[in-house]
């Protein structure tokens, strides 16, 4: 009972925090447009995010195992606090830079959130419990960009600019930044409160070692080329797809907010209903080759959408608004989340059942290789987008899953045990 609680808080600490990601994820590439940023220069600012990401998530996980996970948990969200309200007071894209690289830095919160996960369940019970945090992240991504787009409306802007002290800046970009530094502080404040103080190794050995230690793990390396490839090959859809649906669809800041908060709701479906029940029943190595397609396809599937809604039956007759265009938008998104949903639970599995009492250090290690692809991802794709074709990252994001396939394929099938009591819930 005492490991529920704490994974319940674990569970709400990042569905808070992520409300908060979210909420100004969509409006992020136009703010950074309303400065005259390109394609490129918004794949530059991801990129600060994950550069920093990449330097500090493995020395952050590393300090998770030591110090416990409360503690970097709450360092980072302290972090994201000032970092969002940075992004908020922004007059120029110089200051944008600053706080996406200080939030970059403090970005350990999900490792440790991870580690606590393991630390606090079996290794029979973790996917299970992954899939649930998936579940959380999905619901903070269906919340954020709803609330994120209520504060963007010109009605709360208005409201809130006859009201706000005259120093705070009031407009659809800065609203948003607002709110998501409140919703970190809450997290913060939960996490300070109620999350259980939980570590990992606790040996006296030197962060190097530890993160050494931990990537020596039997196949941890070629999972993390795994979490590489994914994050580079996906940071197509999380840089460029805002730019796309604005080109292509003509959508807004808030219409785009409804798109994140579609992919959410499905995230919550596959992450938190589906995951348990196919892993139990086909285990992680056959799930990860599933995921593994299914998400290469839906990246190609992305440009393609508005043909591949020609294809379907017309729905305009029942949804008015359900043109084409948009129902094949919307299939293609739904096989983006159940391959990505699928395979971000398994591929955690994977290593956590790997990385033995170093909890925190693998998924620092995991982290720093999804940084470091989403570092070098969005100025790629970026410059795609700009110099080649808007279709163009989402192809190159296809032909690097191709052989994360591959080497799902030649990963061991163990079969999954099969608890006594299949239906209850731990």
């Amino acid at each position: 009972m005492q490991n529920r609680r704490g994974l319940a808080v674990v569970f709400l600490v990042v569905f808070v925090d992520l409300a908060g990601f979210g909420i100004v994820i969509p409006i992020l590439p136009y703010f950074a447009r309303s400065f005259g940023a390109s394609e490129l220069v918004i794949g530059l600012l991801a990129a600060t995010y994950s550069l920093m990401q990449f330097g500090f998530a493995p020395l952050l996980g590393a300090l998770s195992d030591r110090y416990g996970r409360r503690l970097v948990m709450v360092m980072s969200l302290a972090g994201a606090v000032l970092a969002w309200t940075i992004f908020g007071f922004a007059t120029g894209l110089a200051t944008l830079f600053v706080a996406r690289g200080l939030a970059g830095a403090m970005g350990g919160n999900i490792a440790a959130a991870q580690a606590s996960v393991a630390d606090l369940t079996t290794p029979e019970e973790r996917p299970k419990a992954l899939g649930y945090l998936g579940a959380a992240f999905g619901f903070g991504f269906i919340f954020g960009p709803v609330i994120g787009a209520a504060l963007a409306f010109e009605e709360t802007v208005a409201v809130v600019d006859g009201i706000a002290p005259a120093f705070v800046p009031v407009s659809p970009f800065s609203l948003p930044a607002f709110g998501a530094a409140t919703a970190s502080l809450l997290a913060l404040l939960l996490a300070a409160t109620l999350l259980p103080a939980t570590k990992g190794e606790t040996e006296r050995e030197s962060q190097l070692d530890a993160l050494r230690n931990a990537l020596a793990a039997p196949g941890l390396r070629g999972l993390l080329g795994a979490f590489f490839l994914v994050s580079f090959a996906f940071s197509g859809v999380q840089i460029m797809f805002i730019p796309y649906v604005a080109d292509i669809y003509g959508y807004t800041e808030s219409q785009a907010a409804l798109l994140f908060a579609y992919i959410g709701v499905l995230a919550v479906v596959v992450q938190g209903g589906l995951i348990g029940p196919l892993t139990s029943r086909y285990g992680d190595a056959p799930l990860t080759v599933f995921g593994a397609g299914c998400l290469a396809v839906s990246l190609v599937g992305i440009p393609a959408a508005p043909a591949i809604g020609r294809l379907l039956p017309d729905a305009t007759g029942v949804v008015g608004f359900l043109t084409p265009q948009l129902l094949g938008l919307l299939v293609v998104l739904a096989a983006l989340s159940l391959g990505n949903g699928v395979l971000s639970v398994t591929l955690t599995a994977l290593v956590s059942k790997g990385a033995g009492s170093r909890q925190g250090s693998a998924f620092g290690l995991t982290q720093g290789a999804g940084s470091l692809a989403r570092t070098i991802g969005p100025v790629v794709m970026g410059g795609l987008y700009t110099a080649v074709a808007y279709w163009a990252p989402f192809v190159l994001g296809f032909l690097l899953l191709l052989p994360v396939v591959v080497y799902a394929v030649g990963l061991p099938s163990v079969a999954p045990e099969r608890p006594a009591d299949p239906g209850h819930v731990r």
